[in-house]
């Protein structure tokens, strides 16, 4: 990129200027108290990680938002993609809809995985996965920012993994768990109310542990800072105007003390009340889109997820640990109906409305044995096998517009870590990705010139992904690494498919269906003596072959564009502790992506924002006022952008800074928590209405909101 020699000053210079003043700073300035506090380790689960008791030597930028965290910011919103952009300013900014289409980490889509099992559908890349299980039913969510190989297909972005509830840990101890909240737009509207409840189980007694749980949630309309309701998604589905059930069970057993077995099993669905449609806005004459009472004739969208996976773990196989997990996900997810015009191309219905339905079957197995070699390395050998099954279908018609698609890999790896001397550790592994796509012959949809017959066939491909990390442990405090990885994913093969509008094609001459595969670079510091914390990390993100969201005004769809992406940034964030009760802080993120627009082999064009966060700045501030009373202050800031093209400006995007406070406090039964969204009632557009411009789609962010929530345990 042009700007990267820029860049890298830059993190060059935070980084010498922040690093000796942080390094120096007397210890006698940190008290006793905090010192005893310091947390020089933090543990990602093997589940994320593919290592056993992984920790923050690991050379990449990690976030673990733990059940503080969920807490206060559930207190304010139930939107888990808003609660990952409170907290991870290289995330892009909710849309605030059913959909997470264009929410991005680093400017690239990450994997969700929900303990373990994948979520992400990246074979027909339907804008769901962030929303497949109710926040009541989560323990804590595990972040691992920037592509890599660890999960395999899909971590284009990162790894987001959400890890649910645990049993207790006492012998004989047994909880029970009640949540009641509500939310409402300020002043309150008739139908923008919501309310959930929540109840979890769990106990454990002698070798045998449960928890288990299940939740409802009602969602109102959602309103602006000016009192107008705010657009539904008529066709990628919505938040609001909703009502969502979800189901939860995990059990295991202890073999013997070294040897565990688990069960888990899930099912979520979210679907659309189907109570109101959208009336245009106008992009260009900045009119936003509003909701009006009354929904379709067809069915609301949905999403549905049924998942189960029995894991097993043995720590003491052999001299080393073995973590072995087998999984099948059933996903589905339901959009609503759009106008086709001409669907048939004959003429016989000139205003055919339809609307199609995504299915995607995951199975899976993921075996890792790991054990130490001496006294100062550890290696891990393993093997992962999938089979994802995906199609999209057409509900009226009963047509296909993306045939089932079936992808298999199985993928062995070896990753290994070195410790040198006290205070460097030195880590690699490699993966190698085999996988094989299978077409069946199929024909377009009639739309497209008449429907084509492509014929299908299967298509091979094999990468060997490596990475490598260092990561110098400089004090008990601080620490700076460097690494390089690469990802591995495809590039949404149902849009491809069901794009063609050329005769003749065969499904093994498709250049698009090639797989992306991106080089990750990243350089970064981390500090924390108890009293300051501090990360800071530099990266980039290259992909010869990458892949970009196009929209066609014609279709009103959008399509997969193969071209050179580069995607280059900064992140961090500064916390200071006062005294035990306080906490201020701020986080980062400067994010710039390009791509090659004309095929010479440089990139010349902003990547849109669709597929790119915004620059984001954030600040915070939390409080224990006294036992059992606490608050939290957060500010968001997303800053301005224009988007160029070859120079020429096609989209811009002014930017907004929203405030959200919230308060918990213990009752004499449980515990009562107000939180208020957008505190100072700021009407702004969201991030993607106003750089991904379209008449149905330019929506303002929710105006003021009010949420009330009770929790206790007993």
């Amino acid at each position: 990129m042009s700007t990267s020699p820029i860049a890298r000053a830059v993190a060059i210079a935070l980084l010498t200027t922040t690093l000796p003043a942080l390094a120096n700073q007397p210890a006698e300035d940190v008290d006793a108290q905090d010192r005893v506090n310091v947390l020089d380790r933090v543990v990602v689960s093997a589940s994320t990680s593919r290592m056993p008791e992984s920790e923050s030597s690991m050379p990449n930028t990690i976030t673990v938002i733990d059940r503080e965290q969920l807490k206060q910011q559930l207190a304010v919103t139930q939107d888990l993609s808003q609660v990952l952009a409170n907290l991870i300013p290289s995330f892009t900014p909710s849309r605030q809809k059913m959909t997470n289409a264009g929410e991005t980490l680093r400017g690239r889509k990450p994997l969700y995985l929900v303990d373990g099992m994948p979520q992400s559908t990246p074979l027909r890349e339907g804008g769901r996965d962030g929303h497949t299980i109710d926040p009541a039913m989560i323990e804590r969510i595990e972040v691992i920012h920037g592509a890599n190989a660890l999960q395999g297909l899909g971590a284009s972005g990162g790894i987001i993994n959400i890890i649910t509830k645990r049993a207790p840990s006492k012998d004989g101890e047994v909880f029970h768990d009640v949540t009641l909240g509500a939310s409402t737009a300020l002043p309150s509207e008739s139908d923008g109310s919501s309310w959930r409840a929540a109840y979890l189980f769990g106990t454990r007694q002698g070798d045998f542990d449960i928890v288990g749980g299940m939740s409802l949630a009602d969602e109102g309309l959602y309103y602006d800072a000016e009192g107008r309701s705010i657009a539904v998604s008529d066709v990628q589905g919505d938040l609001m105007d909703a009502r969502s059930r979800g189901l939860f069970l995990k059990t295991g057993w202890r073999l013997d003390d070294d040897r565990r077995l688990q069960l888990n099993l899930q099912n979520y669905q979210l679907e659309s009340h189907n109570g109101y449609h959208t009336v245009n806005g106008n992009a260009a004459q900045g009119v936003l889109a509003t909701s009006a009472r009354g929904g379709s004739n067809q069915d609301g969208p949905y999403n549905h997820s049924r998942s189960a996976s029995l894991d097993y773990t043995d720590r003491a196989l052999a001299g080393g640990y073995l973590q072995a997990q087998a999984y099948f996900v059933d996903f589905s997810a339901l959009y609503g109906g759009s106008n086709w015009g001409d669907f048939w191309g004959d003429g016989r219905d000139l205003n055919w409305i339809d609307q199609s339905q995504n299915r995607s079957e995951k199975t899976g197995a993921k075996l890792g044995w790991s054990r130490g070699v001496g006294d100062n390395g550890r290696i891990t050998l393993g093997l992962d096998w999938s089979r994802d099954t995906t199609w999209q279908a057409m509900v009226r018609s009963g047509l296909d517009w993306v045939p089932e698609t079936t992808y298999t890999a199985i993928s062995p790896f070896v990753q290994g870590e070195w410790r040198i001397g006290e205070s460097w550790l030195l880590s690699g592994g490699l993966r190698h990705e085999r996988g094989k796509l299978s077409v069946d012959d199929f024909t377009t949809l009639p739309s497209y010139n008449g429907g084509q017959f492509v014929q299908g066939g299967t298509r091979e491909s094999s990468e060997t992904l490596p990475n490598i990390g260092l990561v110098w442990e400089a004090s008990d405090a601080l620490k700076l690494y460097a690494s390089y990885s690469e990802g591995y994913t495809v590039a949404d093969i149902g849009r491809v498919l069901r794009a063609i509008n050329t005769p003749d094609e065969r499904v093994e001459n498709l250049v698009d269906l090639t797989p992306v595969v991106s080089d990750n670079r990243e350089v970064g510091m981390d500090y924390d003596d108890g009293r300051w914390s501090t990360h800071l990390a530099y990266y980039e993100s290259l992909s010869k072959l990458g892949s970009r969201l196009a929209y066609d005004s014609v279709t009103q769809t959008y399509n997969v564009v193969r071209e050179r992406t580069e995607i280059q940034g900064i992140e961090g964030n500064l916390a200071f502790r006062p005294n035990d009760a306080t906490r201020v802080g701020v986080l980062f993120a400067f994010t710039r992506g390009e791509y090659d627009s004309n095929g010479d082999g440089t990139v010349d064009s902003d990547l849109p924002g669709i597929n790119v966060s915004p620059d984001r700045i954030g600040a915070f501030w939390e409080q224990q006022w006294r036992d059992g009373f606490s608050t939290r202050l957060q500010a968001n800031q997303a800053r301005d952008r224009a988007f160029d093209r070859r120079g020429v400006q096609v989209a811009s995007f002014d930017g907004y800074t929203t405030l959200d406070a919230s308060t918990r406090f213990a009752l004499p039964m449980g515990q009562l928590s107000v939180g208020i969204e957008n505190l100072t009632n700021r009407q702004y557009v969201t991030y993607y209405s106003q750089s991904t411009p379209r008449n149905d789609t330019y929506t303002a962010g929710r105006g003021r909101t009010l949420t009330l929530g009770w929790n206790h345990r007993f």
